[in-house]
């Protein structure tokens, strides 16, 4: 019996990778995931960050890195659809293949990657994960009314300038963050335009700097804002995000994320007429595809929605 095993041992050691896998046993999915935030972890995104220090905490983490099979990550996403939706689950796939092909690429670590894909192509065929779904939601004039008269109301109790912060993204388009991150510096007044720091990109995740154009809303908002730091505005962008939550809750204004201010200059921009390059000048998409969902959005409201706006700067 010892030399029937003996036999059929070397045969399979003699196999494409098979001492790799003898040498490199032991080493768990979580210590892959550790490895890969120590070395690479600086160029992560805020929330790449969060969901490899949750992936940490699953049980899945525990399993050899080079023995666990296609079930094991069936059964992982089959948990994680108990209290999150399948886009969600999705993103634990898309990081731990990030995980692996670094295994294999760099360190020489034969990580299951084939059991991986498998596992990710079943649960697409058999719709356990999916893309996130495009958001569609729009404020309405009302809402921003709300939102801005509130704000007048409550200004002298508050550091941050919310009215002013809600206006300057309806009218430039910007993320929370790149709001806080612009500075007096990187403005250019014969252009009407200004550097934006590491704007968010699919791949380059800091080091992105972009230069976009500012609507004659966005930039009148600018000119009369107080000169007080380096930053336009100087403010915390977590707070920025608190503050918009909290307000739409006092108010009775559901399902409006700050994120959707952004959405809406877009459309209000294609509303207006304006081309898909020069949306794009404003907005920093690179590219054009992914500016044409909004066409078909703006085709509902066929015309200057804020022309006379109260609340419109002049």
């Amino acid at each position: 019996m010892a030399k029937d095993w003996a036999v059929r041992r070397e045969l399979e050691l003699q196999e494409p990778g098979a001492l790799d896998k003898v040498r490199h046993r032991g080493i768990t999915i979580g210590d892959l995931i550790n490895r890969y935030q120590i070395e690479f972890g600086a160029g992560f995104g805020r929330s790449k960050s969060r969901d490899m220090e949750r992936l940490q905490g699953y049980d899945l983490a525990n399993l050899d890195a080079v023995e666990v099979t296609s079930q094991d990550f069936v059964a992982h996403v089959m948990g994680r659809l108990k209290t999150v939706k399948p886009q969600t689950a999705a993103n634990d796939l898309i990081w731990l293949r990030g995980v692996f092909n670094t295994a294999r690429s760099a360190w020489g670590i034969p990580a299951a990657l084939d059991a991986l894909n498998d596992a990710a192509e079943t649960c697409r065929r058999e719709r356990l994960v999916g893309k996130p779904a495009q958001r569609n939601r729009r404020p309405t004039l009302d809402e921003l009314e709300a939102l801005l008269e509130y704000g007048e109301s409550t200004a002298s109790r508050r550091e941050i300038p919310m009215t002013e912060i809600i206006l300057f993204a309806l009218f430039s388009a910007r993320r929370q963050d790149e709001i806080t991150r612009i500075r007096w510096a990187d403005l250019d007044a014969r252009t009407q335009s200004v550097v934006v720091p590491d704007m968010k990109h699919p791949s380059h995740k800091t080091g992105n700097n972009r230069r976009v154009y500012l609507t004659d809303e966005a930039w009148a908002i600018i000119q009369r804002q107080p000169r007080t730091e380096d930053r336009i505005f100087p403010f915390n962008s977590k707070s920025i995000s608190a503050r918009f939550t909290e307000w739409c809750k006092f108010l009775g204004i559901e399902d409006l994320h700050f994120h959707d201010l952004r959405h809406e200059c877009i459309s209000w921009l294609f509303e207006r007429g304006w081309d898909i390059p020069r949306v794009a000048g404003v907005s920093g998409h690179t590219t054009w595809s992914s500016l044409q969902r909004y066409t078909h959005l703006s085709q509902s409201e066929p015309h200057d929605k804020y022309d006379g706006w109260q609340y419109r700067p002049q």
